[in-house]
């Protein structure tokens, strides 16, 4: 049996440090692209919520999960995003359509 020390510990933090940043960067990343989703929706006239969209790209991560992370947490974890993206795309329409917000 291995023993670890807090040298470890802090190793794996640090580890764990650089991956958050990693996925904020890919977050808003993917923010962006939402931006540009939802400027040409209004355009076009569309509205925001689209479920089939939604089922598409839970199918999408799901399918392509290996693990450890079991897909139901890989689905709220999902969920959680796209809740949040959509809640961005109706601020930014609100705020398009001069309902008084600002930037």
């Amino acid at each position: 049996m291995t023993l670890r020390s807090a040298a470890d510990l802090s190793r794996c933090r640090e580890r764990i440090d650089e991956l958050d940043l990693r996925l904020l960067d890919l977050l808003n990343q993917r923010t962006a692209i939402v931006e540009e989703i939802g400027r040409i929706k209004q355009d076009l006239d569309m509205g925001i919520y689209e479920p089939k969209r939604e089922e598409q790209v839970f199918a999408n991560v799901l399918g392509h999960n290996h693990g450890p992370l079991p897909p139901d947490a890989v689905k709220r974890i999902f969920e959680r995003i796209i809740d949040e993206m959509r809640t961005l795309q109706k601020l930014r329409a609100g705020r398009a359509a001069g309902d008084g917000q600002e930037d």
